[in-house]
């Protein structure tokens, strides 16, 4: 008995349809298999061809990120404001917020790894974090385990890097010793308070929150980060927060201040040390100045991932740019981000002692760094960064007296919309 071509066709479109849907839930749930029209002398059994008709609209069709949840990644470098944005994620209800996780990677892989440039060293710390952030983003708090030493026992642990700087961590349910009006705990009372933190606990606050934001200044570039901005798995869109290199190294020779002397030593003399590690500075311009030329050549991969944001913007006006930064994930602010920016953007110069603190006259802050470097420091940096200098929109300044005037300001007006 001869097969018709309509039979033959009805089972080529059935097992395309399997097919797809097997490839695409891999990763997901079990499902119901589509119905397959009887292969008997390739002949469509009573009501089967009716059946295969609807086999598309009857199958579910499953997402791998069957929640939808959306993964923030807040791409940065040390003394860039991160810390700061963060908290617009931390102070959000429905946000699970780790800081610096990738702490720990780097930590145990490469105890002494801070900006080598050797690629080996790079395709370390890259693969193990880009497979420590995809299994964070799933709320798979027990691969991070595999970074802590000593090793988690029964799940529990007191070395989490920074722990305090996530209220995920120290409320409800992961810390039962808090209640509702300790919300606006310490840091440091945190780690006392809370004791030990279960990651089985954490893990399940994870899951219940809407989304997942994670802050780190341990990836370089956002090319490093493709393979998760492309994994189906996942809905991640990236902040890449940008800062003036000028008031980036002011404010690291004054946080790091050994890892910083010899900078330290030419702004208080005016003689540049013989062996001046440039290198400090030169790979934060190098660093931003790839990673913002891929996100603003707007390649495919990156669209509708991507924003750009300068701390400079966000610090003179913070609530505007954070309801854009918002409008961009799609989310709405929470009133508990509102506040906080009203709390802790207008400090007086006796509240932002502590050099990892957020709580400052955000305004000042970002112009700090003409008055604590010298201009053979300033000019220095401006030769070595005036690429990125002039791509980010930061003008150089001509004198010390310019450079000192706070009625110029060596930030133009720029509006790097995000890539929709």
């Amino acid at each position: 008995m001869q097969c018709s071509w309509k039979a033959v066709l009805l089972l080529a479109l059935a097992s395309i349809a399997i097919q797809y849907t097997a490839i695409r839930t891999l990763t997901a749930k079990s499902f119901h298999a589509c119905p397959v029209p009887s292969p008997v002398n390739c002949s469509p059994g009573p009501g089967e061809a009716e059946m295969a008709e609807r086999l598309c609209e009857e199958s579910p069709t499953f997402g791998y990120n069957l929640s939808r949840k959306t993964h923030i990644l807040i791409l940065a470098t040390t003394r860039s404001g991160s810390s700061f944005v963060g908290q617009l994620f931390n102070q959000h209800l429905d946000f699970f917020y780790l800081f610096e996780p990738l702490y720990h990677v780097q930590y145990t892989l490469l105890p002494r790894f801070t900006q080598s440039r050797n690629p080996s060293d790079r395709r370390v710390m890259l693969g193990a974090s880009r497979d420590l952030l995809r299994s964070l983003y799933d709320c798979d708090l027990y691969f991070l385990e595999n970074y802590i030493k000593p090793p988690p026992v029964n799940h529990t642990t007191d070395r989490i890097f920074r722990r305090g700087a996530s209220k995920a961590l120290c409320s409800p349910p992961v810390c039962e010793a808090q209640g509702p009006v300790d919300m606006n705990l310490e840091e440091g009372d945190c780690v006392r308070k809370c004791g030990l933190l279960n990651l089985t606990l954490a893990a399940e606050a994870c899951r219940e929150r809407s989304h997942v934001a994670i802050k780190t200044v341990r990836v370089p570039e956002v090319n490093d980060l493709r393979a998760l901005v492309e994994d189906p798995r996942l809905n991640l869109k990236v902040i890449q927060l940008v800062r003036d290199p000028r008031g980036i190294l002011a404010s690291r020779s004054e946080t790091f201040r050994d890892t910083y002397r010899l900078w330290r030593i030419w702004d208080g003399t005016g003689r540049k040390p013989y062996n001046l590690d440039v290198s400090q500075l030169t790979t934060v311009c190098e660093d931003f100045w790839n990673s913002v030329s891929t996100g603003l050549t707007r390649p495919p991969w990156l669209k509708g991932k991507y924003m750009l944001v300068r701390y400079e913007d966000l610090a003179r006006n913070p609530m505007k740019k954070t309801e854009e930064i918002y409008g961009f994930l799609g989310i709405p602010l929470d009133s508990h981000v509102e506040r906080w920016i009203h709390n802790n953007t207008r400090a007086d110069r006796f509240s932002s002692k502590h050099k990892y603190g957020t709580l400052r006259n955000s305004a000042a802050t970002a112009e700090k760094w003409r008055f604590r470097l010298s201009y053979d420091i300033v000019a220095f940096t401006q030769n070595a960064c005036q690429q990125v200098l002039a791509q980010l929109g930061y003008k150089v300044a001509a004198s010390e007296q310019e450079l000192k005037n706070l009625s110029v300001s060596l930030v133009e007006e720029r509006h790097f919309h995000p890539f929709l």
